[in-house]
């Protein structure tokens, strides 16, 4: 099976580069810019003829989505570029993979909720009332896909961290080590997600299709995927922005910092964050048979990592 992923150069991306070493799979990793140390092929998702031409031309079997304009304050005055990422490329990969017959394995966020005041975890048929210009073009990005008649799946996640790139666990590694005090956010709720667990969720479903596919034969890109459909996935349990960084400063041994509960409106923002985000993994454990890493199991490993370097 022919794999392009895109937004490859990202948190996400870079873990399935590492899973892809061990696939039997093809894969091909783009990205609008070059990585240094990495093969990267430049790919412009908003652009169809590129994008149709890489299809065509090197057969491919499914896209994996990690591309998106993420920046959740800049949105809010960025929002051509941020629809054009969110809401239109994600339509346009759809309908390049409707032709080609094969499926688009999409990643979306838990900003698609916020608007209402939910106190238990997210499933995935409950109705997403975005409050920003992030969360609605993510919305809006999800119903291009269904609508489009493509062979899709649809993978919500939250509170992303890895080895890679920016994010919350370097920052604060980074802050509790050279700070006497730290305000964070405790009324905030979700559950952290490493990538590297999200990358072999993803690596399951791929060949979970690559199996139905091949049991149906070459015909089955006019078939629909039996397992079609949007899932969530994040680790397991719960936690605010506060716990977290608690914990985080506790496995990198910063002592000396002492991190204090804030309220959201201590830190002014364009765009209200979704106050209660837990997502509800029942339906992708069932699906697809797969064992959720508790989040401080996960946090340990990831953290590991990083100190390695």
């Amino acid at each position: 099976m022919k794999i392009l992923v895109t937004g490859a150069n990202g948190q996400l991306g870079n873990e399935i580069r590492l899973r892809a070493k061990r696939s039997s799979n093809t894969f091909i990793f783009t990205d609008l810019v070059e990585q240094e140390g990495v093969e990267t092929v430049k790919l412009d998702i908003t652009d169809v003829e590129a994008v149709t031409k890489m299809v065509k031309e090197n057969e491919i079997d499914v896209i994996v989505n990690c591309a998106a304009y993420t920046n959740v304050d800049k949105a809010e005055t960025d929002e051509a570029l941020c629809h054009k990422l969110n809401a239109e490329a994600p339509k346009m990969l759809a309908h390049v993979m409707k032709k080609a017959k094969g499926m688009l394995l999409h990643i979306s966020t838990d900003y698609v909720f916020g608007g209402d005041s939910y106190n238990i975890p997210c499933t995935e048929d409950m109705k997403g009332k975005p409050t920003g210009v992030y969360g609605k073009t993510k919305l809006e990005g999800e119903k291009n896909i269904i609508s489009s008649g493509v062979n899709y799946v649809i993978i919500r996640t939250a509170w992303l961290y890895s080895e890679y790139g920016k994010n919350f666990v370097k920052t604060m590694m980074n802050l509790t080590a050279t700070r006497s005090t730290l305000n964070v956010v405790f009324d905030q709720v979700g559950t952290p997600t490493y990538a590297g667990d999200l990358a072999d969720a993803i690596m399951r479903i791929l060949l979970d299709y690559k199996i139905e596919t091949a049991e149906e034969g070459a015909s089955t890109g006019a078939k629909k995927y039996s397992k079609m459909g949007i899932y969530n996935y994040s680790n397991e349990g719960v936690c605010s922005w506060y716990d977290f960084a608690i914990k985080i400063a506790k496995k990198a041994g910063n002592k000396n910092c002492s991190i204090l509960p804030c309220h959201s409106d201590e830190f002014p923002s364009p765009v209200k964050r979704p106050p209660y985000s837990v997502l509800d993994k029942t339906k992708i454990k069932q699906t697809f048979d797969l064992k959720v890493p508790y989040w401080t199991s996960s946090l340990k490993k990831c953290m590991k990592n990083i100190m390695k370097k």
